[in-house]
Formats: structure tokens, C-alpha cells, sequence
């Protein structure tokens, strides 16, 4: 079989979604893989067994928009597709599929797309499957006979850790950096709402850093550059070593570097999805958003969060006075941090 699959188009969704591409390549281990991805989530599926190669897809807006999607359902027509398995919810991912005349296309019936789908599977109702994101995914698989029963537990892993690891390790240590490593990643592209104070963040990396004698590398966007920048300062002034990498690196770079490192601090982010998905011990605080939809997965993971009145909002900013993450101190972020290391060791 030649299968087109049409991943997410944001990292967290993507990391999210991996586990339903693995159930994918165990039913067909014959099958040609081939994943449209847009650009800035491509790296995540490099190296993992399920892809075959990846197609990167990139629409504009207006005419030059309709014009790029037009030469993408061309190029997908011209390579055979027998099957399309959409994971993006959007109407575009249907749109082109349909275009390239793919004959069997697969997703969720929602965002007005059910005529564009050969297969429109409703949507699960509240409370059908278990509240994890990445349970969303493999029921569309259940549903269309791909995959027997659903996993007990939410546990998301990249394939691809081991060789990540070891690449970052040679990164950090040909910049001189032996020892622990600890990752922050303080910002989160939603919206502020997620984002846990900067100072906080600051605060206890540097117990971590002083009681294990690790340096500290921060991690995020070209936007989130001047919020990691304030923390590497900070910690500057405590005399604790740190880096800042905001806007620096590739998704394949992050990767790596993420991979080698000891622990990681982080709000609810793609960073966070990666972390976790790694392997690499993760200390999550979370607020607006839900911990039990899109927390990290796995015994080295930690939601740190407390329970307010309007918690979880789901809000990208936050209309009051940002109390659930006022309300998480950083002594708690790096207690658990250092006993996730000890769980580690």
C-alpha cells in the first residue's frame, strides 16, 4: 500500500499523534509511508520507523495560497496514493487529498470536510475514550479497523531518542559541556496564559544547578528569545552558568540537545511533548490548560499545577490575575525536579 498520512501541523499535536503512526506501521509493515508534514514539525518524524520519507507543504495565504495547493495535489496525484490517513483536523487536509484524487481518504468528519472524505468518522463523544490527546488519534485508527483496542495508558515515545541522545551528547560536548545538563523552556506558544513566571523559572533552576552541579541551556522560539534571555541572566548573576539557544535551533537540533540532557523545565509546550517523548525527565507546570488532555506521558514525567477556581480556562491570555500560576512556587518546581533526577539515576 502507498499511504499518505497528513500529520499536525504543531508540535505538541504532533508528538501527540505518534503513537497512532506507530500502530499505523505495525498494521501495515509492508506499506510506503510518506508524511505531509508542514516545515517546522518535519524534523520529529525524521528518524522514526513509521516514515518512509516526508513531504514538506507549506501554503501561503490568497491566490498564492490556491496556487501552492493546487501544485501539491498535482505532485501527490502523480506519485499514486492509494490511501490518505488525515490526523490535521482541518478542512485543507481533506481538500487536498480530494484534489489528488487519492481514492480512499480517512479522518474525523468535522470542520465541514465529511463530503471531501471517503471514510468520515465521527468525531468520539466526551467521556467515549480516555481523556489523553494522543487517544484521539488511535481512535480514529479503532474506528476504521486499524487498530484492535486502545493502549491502557497514554505513553508517547520517539523511536528515535537513542540516536538523538548520542548526537547531542557530541553537540554539548564539543562546546565543552560535560555533566548534567538541564533544559528550560520557559515560554509556550499558545498564549501568556500558559507561561509560568520567568523569574520563577530562574529561581529554581538555580537550586537544581547548585545541587547538582549542572549547567543550564534554555530552549524556545525567536519570539520567546527575550524571556529566556532575562533567565539566563538572572541565573548569571547567581554566578551559575547558562545558555541561551531561543530562535538558535532547528526542530532536529532542539531534538538532539533536549535529548542529552538530565531533566527538563518547562510550561505546557512543544518543548514539553518533546522532552517527554524523549525519555528525559520532565517538571511541567501547568495552569490554563488541562494536565489529564495534554500533560507529559511516562514515569519520568511530573505535572506541577495547584487546583483554582478557574483552572483549567483554556484562555490563550489571561483575563484576571494569572492565579493558577502565581500559585506555583519554585520550591515545588525544583523539588520535584531533583527527585525526577533521582529517579533517573
Amino acid at each position: 500500500m502507498n499511504l499518505l498520512v497528513r500529520a499536525t501541523n504543531w508540535v505538541g499535536d504532533a508528538v501527540m499523534s505518534l503513537p497512532a503512526l506507530a500502530a499505523v506501521r505495525a498494521r501495515f509493515p509492508e506499506a510506503h509511508i510518506a508524511v505531509l508534514a508542514r516545515p517546522w514539525v518535519a524534523d520529529l518524524y525524521r528518524h522514526e520507523p513509521f516514515a518512509d520519507e516526508i513531504i514538506p507543504y507549506q501554503p501561503g495565504g490568497g491566490w498564492r495560497g490556491w496556487r501552492e495547493r493546487r501544485r501539491a495535489a498535482a505532485e501527490l496525484r502523480a506519485r499514486r496514493f492509494d490511501c490518505a490517513l488525515l490526523l490535521q483536523n482541518a478542512f485543507d487536509a481533506a481538500l487536498i487529498a480530494w484534489l489528488a484524487g487519492i481514492p480512499r481518504r480517512i479522518g474525523y468528519s468535522r470542520d465541514a470536510r465529511r463530503w471531501l472524505l471517503t471514510d468520515a468518522v465521527p468525531r468520539p463523544r466526551p467521556g467515549a475514550i480516555p481523556p489523553h490527546e494522543s487517544f484521539y488519534y488511535l481512535e480514529l485508527l479503532r474506528r476504521i479497523g486499524w487498530l484492535g483496542e486502545l493502549p491502557p495508558a497514554a505513553l508517547i515515545r520517539l523511536e528515535g531518542r537513542f540516536r538523538a541522545r548520542e548526537a547531542g551528547a557530541r553537540r554539548w560536548a564539543q562546546e565543552g559541556w560535560t555533566g548534567a545538563i538541564v533544559g528550560v523552556s520557559p515560554g509556550a506558544a499558545y498564549g501568556n496564559a500558559k507561561r509560568w513566571l520567568p523569574e520563577r523559572f530562574a529561581e529554581a533552576a538555580a537550586r537544581v544547578a547548585r545541587e547538582t552541579g549542572a549547567r543550564i541551556a534554555l530552549f524556545g522560539s525567536a519570539s520567546e528569545k527575550d524571556v529566556a534571555e532575562f533567565i539566563r541572566q538572572n541565573l548569571a548573576g547567581r554566578g551559575l552558568e547558562a545558555r541561551n539557544f531561543a530562535g538558535a535551533t532547528s526542530l532536529g537540533e532542539f531534538i538532539e540537545r533536549a535529548a542529552a540532557c538530565a531533566l527538563f523545565l518547562t510550561n505546557d509546550s512543544g518543548a514539553m511533548h518533546i522532552a517527554s517523548a524523549l525519555g528525559v525527565p520532565t517538571a511541567a507546570v501547568f495552569g490554563a490548560t488541562n494536565h489529564l488532555t495534554t500533560g507529559p506521558t511516562g514515569p519520568l514525567a511530573r505535572v506541577i499545577r495547584r487546583n483554582v477556581e478557574c483552572s483549567p480556562c483554556l484562555l490563550r491570555e489571561c483575563p484576571i490575575d494569572h492565579r493558577c500560576m502565581k500559585a506555583v512556587e519554585a520550591r515545588e518546581v525544583a523539588e520535584v525536579a531533583l527527585e525526577l533526577l533521582k529517579l533517573r539515576e
